[in-house]
């Protein structure tokens, strides 16, 4: 009898001391399992491109009209190089459905002819309300609302974590008040400020978004594969940058 209770209290006591350590390994495997999970997940890389110069003269309706000019090609082209240049695979090509920016990433399809452009209408050239007053006074209030709520749907459906756990690397070739509303939205500043920033055709804008929906401003308006007589800007100096010959003299000696 005494020696079945000896047994019965060294079992016991056994069994209490494991119990923390069997504790710290569940806890142990659980991390681990977690961290796992987490290195696994991809992230994903969102590469904005402003479209590149285009006719401002012309009339015609955004969609059919305002195509690109020469130079807009030849920045088009450079930006096409430089994300052909890029130690990585890009996964996707959207683009807006207006003219100018459907050409500008037909130009860059031809260096990722294994993607499928694709166009969305979420990401049309719009103004959304702002500061300033005198573009809010020639505004119609309901087409600054539909714009906000086109940008807002578009933010929510593109600017997401990686759905399949790999790395990706999407290019968005839309328009300049559209690149930089969804910036005011990465930096998480009142989206009203999106008009004191300028931008550039062609400008690069890089975005990362972390497996936890985290998102880090890689980039903002990058030019540096234009040149600096091929930048044209939003409200810059851009009429004398034409890819034109100069006027030839005609004195023979």
């Amino acid at each position: 009898m005494r020696k079945l209770l000896l047994n019965t209290l060294l079992s016991s006591l056994l069994l209490t001391s494991l119990i923390p350590i069997i504790f710290t390994l569940m806890i142990v495997t659980t991390t681990s399992v977690q961290g796992q999970e987490t290195e696994a997940t991809g992230i994903r890389t969102i590469y904005l491109i402003r479209h590149g110069n285009y006719n401002h003269e012309d009339e015609r309706d955004p969609d059919v009209g305002k195509e690109l000019v020469p130079l807009g090609i030849a920045q088009t082209r450079l930006v096409a190089s430089r994300l052909k240049s890029l130690p990585v695979k890009i996964t996707s090509l959207i683009s807006s459905t207006m003219t100018r920016a459907r050409q500008t990433a037909m130009i860059i399809n031809e260096e990722f002819p294994e993607l499928e452009l694709q166009q969305s209408t979420l990401i049309r050239e719009c103004t959304p309300p702002t500061w300033r007053n005198d573009i809010m006074e020639r505004e119609d209030p309901e087409e600054l609302n539909n714009c906000t709520d086109s940008l807002e749907a578009a933010f929510i459906k593109f600017f997401i974590p990686s759905p399949d756990g790999e790395d990706r690397n999407d290019v968005i070739v839309c328009h300049g008040n559209v690149i930089r509303y969804f910036v005011t939205k990465v930096l998480k500043v009142n989206t009203m400020a999106w008009l004191q920033m300028t931008i550039s055709n062609c400008g690069l804008t890089i975005v990362k978004i972390m497996p936890n929906g985290k998102m880090k401003l890689i980039a903002y308006n990058d030019v540096g594969h234009l040149p600096p007589n091929m930048q044209t800007e939003t409200g810059g100096d851009n009429k004398t940058k034409k890819l034109l010959l100069p006027a030839e003299k005609q004195e023979i000696y």
